[in-house]
């Protein structure tokens, strides 16, 4: 296709990414919650969307087949963002990624007595730095599940996860202990497509940039 294809997630992120591109006259004709389709037209002949899960969208702008993306901070660490062009914190889908415990586990003596701790998250490679810069030892257990599970299970001692509201955690008797990052959401350009297609492109992510700075 010669046109835009632009990469983004159900939920959140494409919620919070309508106004933006309305604000460049793109309005996608149908909704993915609702539409089976994973390819959306829009109210520009030249521009679509793509539904992907939200760890994918860096991927397809990587390797060119969307020429734009959002993606949260979470996963263009966890993931890697080699050959992506972020142009634009977009200051979408905010959130704080955590450190949660159970509630009576006594997190500041367990790392003060240099205990081996065994932490679960989606964000192996975020953990494990924000771990390493603390001095802290850890055993990494990798889920993609519900993380909330790990500590009642007896699977972790923590979490490191995206916490939003709050309440899963208050929920399931989790406490957050430790803020180990802002994470927003990003846009994404693949840097082929921003020579190649320049003419296009940079009107979309002129009038995207007006919105955010307003």
């Amino acid at each position: 296709m010669n046109g835009i294809t632009i990469a983004l997630s159900k939920g959140r992120i494409f919620e919070e990414t309508l106004p933006l591109l309305a604000a460049a006259g793109i309005e996608p004709l149908e909704d993915p919650e609702t539409s089976r389709k994973l390819i959306i037209p829009t109210s520009r002949a030249d521009v679509r969307l793509v539904i992907v899960r939200a760890t994918d969208a860096p991927t397809y702008v990587q390797y060119g087949a969307a020429d734009l993306g959002v993606a949260g901070k979470d996963v263009l660490l966890e993931h890697g963002s080699e050959g992506l062009y972020q142009p634009i914190d977009l200051r979408i889908a905010k959130c704080r990624m955590m450190v949660a415990i159970p509630a009576g586990f006594d997190y500041g003596n367990a790392v003060r007595q240099g205990a081996r701790l065994k932490v679960a998250s989606k964000y192996v490679n975020i953990a494990r730095q924000h771990f390493a810069a603390k001095g802290v030892h850890v055993d990494l257990i990798k889920l993609y599940g519900s993380m909330e599970l790990a500590p009642l299970a007896g699977l972790a001692d923590a979490i490191v996860d995206l916490v939003s509201t709050g309440s899963t955690l208050k929920a399931n008797n989790l406490i957050a202990v430790e803020h180990v990052m802002d994470i927003s959401s990003s846009l994404i350009v693949n840097q082929a497509a921003l020579k190649l297609k320049r003419e296009a492109l940079e009107p979309i992510l002129d009038a995207i940039a007006a919105v955010v700075d307003r």
